[in-house]
């Protein structure tokens, strides 16, 4: 996988260079490319930004260096055969846009991403990039305006440092153990979207506390089933609207036993309610 990032802080980007991310980029497996965007910019200050046409507080990032130095990075590379199918999300590059407005970055767009061969991130600092540019680029590229949560950071690099770590986790060969990812929290398909349960390794006992017993009682059955309670008992904390919105057909009658003690009801559709909240019958 190839992975460009246009900033004006390249120095921000250096902990791809570290822990998994730097050992694939290491192996070869991620072909990583940071740009400074004020290569793009002419003028002896080298000036990225400008005032807001409307008035208002805070500078706009110029569409000028941001043009110049998309087409630079596009061209680096041979072009689709038609702009029309990378647009659709063909063999061209995706251009991830962070910004708070755009759609949530969740596993599932992680997987989503990790599947493309090619990703070019673009963060803003300021109020971000004028709009004409991403206008213009998902005429010719398929164009991602993803927000990593509903707050607002300085810019753009902690969100492309979030994402990419994310997206590289789950490059084939890039964890030591193939099977890590496939129960993580928000996993598609995994455990009924819960959060994972509690985890715990040696000593079996630490300032005088010890490891649950069915951890070391070598029975799986026993230890899928503890884990799978503590799922649902971590999710029903935590994330209560992960169990509210899943699919009830996702959860067995051991699961459905675990949410009553919890103070769970299920509804006439079937699906669950956390407790003190009406339930439709």
């Amino acid at each position: 996988m190839r992975l460009d990032v246009i900033t004006i802080f390249p120095e921000y980007l250096e902990p791809l260079n570290v822990s998994l991310v730097g050992k694939a980029r290491a192996r070869g497996q991620l072909d990583v490319r940071v740009h400074d965007l004020r290569a793009w910019a002419h003028d002896r200050h080298h000036t990225v930004d400008d005032t807001p046409y409307g008035g208002g507080p805070g500078m706009v990032m110029k569409p000028e260096p941001w043009g110049e130095a998309l087409d630079a990075v596009l061209a680096s590379s041979a072009p689709p055969a038609d702009a029309g199918d990378a647009a659709a999300g063909g063999s061209g590059p995706v251009i991830v846009v962070p910004t708070p407005s755009g759609r949530p970055f969740t596993q599932e767009l992680a997987v989503e991403l990790a599947a493309k061969p090619w990703l070019v991130f673009t963060p803003a600092r300021y109020e971000g990039i004028d709009r004409r540019v991403v206008e213009e680029y998902a005429e010719r590229a398929d164009v991602r305006e993803v927000s990593i949560g509903d707050y607002v950071l300085a810019g753009g690099e902690a969100p492309v440092l979030v994402m990419v770590e994310a997206i590289a986790r789950l490059l084939p060969g890039v964890l030591g153990n193939a099977e890590s990812h496939r129960d993580d929290s928000f996993a598609p398909g995994a455990m009924a979207d819960l959060l994972e349960g509690p985890v715990y390794t040696k000593p079996p006992e630490w300032r005088g506390r010890g490891v649950p017993d069915v951890l070391v009682s070598g029975h799986h059955g026993r230890i899928a089933r503890w884990r799978r309670d503590e799922a649902l008992r971590r999710t029903a904390g935590h994330r209560p609207d992960l169990i509210a919105r899943c699919d009830p057909a996702a959860f067995d009658k051991h699961d459905r036993a675990t949410l009553h003690s919890l103070g769970w009801s299920a509804g006439s559709d079937g699906r669950f309610g956390p407790p003190g909240q009406a339930v439709e019958e």
